[in-house]
């Protein structure tokens, strides 16, 4: 795996650790023998960025169905949108070697980090709804322009556990990966980064509500996080708030993207229902 500009600076184990899920587990890898550009390092080792990591893969039990693979719901010689089912990996890392969203779209799309071709941002693999991609280099780099510039125009629909305060909302915190724990993202960090959050009530019971939200920024479980700091745990979030067993993952969905398009500058919009699980548990509430 290659280093992200930004892990520089970056212990070898914290870094592991984000991508093999715990710190017992990227220790376990460094034991094993962690090559960084073909070199042993230990766990100390401070990463420069742009690296190449390679560790023993971890042996997987193939106990549950492969998730189907994503709907292209838009599409023209330039971009992608497809609707991505929960479960389903946006691209190659440890422990998911195959069978991710990029691998189901070989040569669909292009542009981009070597094993990342198109993706220009990302969800959580118990994240489900609408992603766009690039078909080229050059739709890659316009695309990742717009990100920068904030153009994309990401709504989300999330069940939350708490009644929020009121009607609407701005969640406005910096945040980044947790102080004592890597694998997490929080407000507790030396990493902050502007992180900006709307929201809006859609329908509210009394424990639980509908929200629909719309990022400002896009960084790393930034819904998530942001409503478990205000004490608004996201349904069946079992990093940041508690595990649902009836739904067995986030209760999240990205249901509406527009941006310009990159060439032409036309805009253009997409959206997604909620996916089966996510409508059933919400005609469950109701009942």
């Amino acid at each position: 795996m290659k280093v992200p500009p930004e892990f520089a600076g970056e212990r070898l184990d914290r870094f592991l650790a984000t991508h093999l899920g715990s710190r017992a587990a990227a220790e376990r890898a460094v034991a094993a023998g962690a090559l960084v550009d073909g070199v042993s390092r230990d766990k100390s080792h401070r990463l420069m960025g742009g690296e190449d990591v390679v560790v023993a893969a971890p042996q997987i039990v193939p106990d549950l169905p492969a998730p189907p693979p994503p709907r292209i719901v838009w599409e023209d010689e330039h971009v992608l949108v497809v609707d991505k089912p929960a479960g389903l990996v946006v691209h190659p890392g440890a422990g998911h070697a195959s069978g991710t969203l990029v691998h189901s779209l070989a040569g669909k799309i292009a542009g981009g980090e070597p094993g990342r071709p198109g993706v220009v941002h990302r969800l959580d693999r118990d994240t489900s709804g609408l992603m766009a991609l690039a078909r080229s280099d050059e739709a890659h780099r316009r695309l990742q322009e717009l990100v920068r510039e904030r153009a994309f125009e990401r709504t989300y629909l999330a069940l939350i556990r708490g009644r929020p305060r009121s009607r609407s909302g701005r969640i406005e915190a910096a945040i980044g990966r947790d102080r004592g724990d890597p694998t997490r993202i929080s407000l507790d960090t030396d990493s902050p980064r502007d992180a900006v959050t709307n929201f809006e009530v859609e329908q509210a019971w009394p424990e639980l509500a509908l929200l629909r939200i719309r990022l400002e920024t896009g960084r790393m479980h930034q819904i998530r996080v942001h409503l478990a700091a205000v004490e608004l745990p996201v349904v069946g979030d079992a990093v940041y708030g508690v595990r649902d067993p009836e739904l067995g993952r986030q209760f999240l969905h990205a249901a509406e993207l527009a941006f310009p398009h990159p060439f032409s500058g036309e805009r253009v919009e997409t959206r997604s229902e909620l996916p089966e699980d996510l409508a059933q548990y919400l005609a469950a509430i109701e009942r």
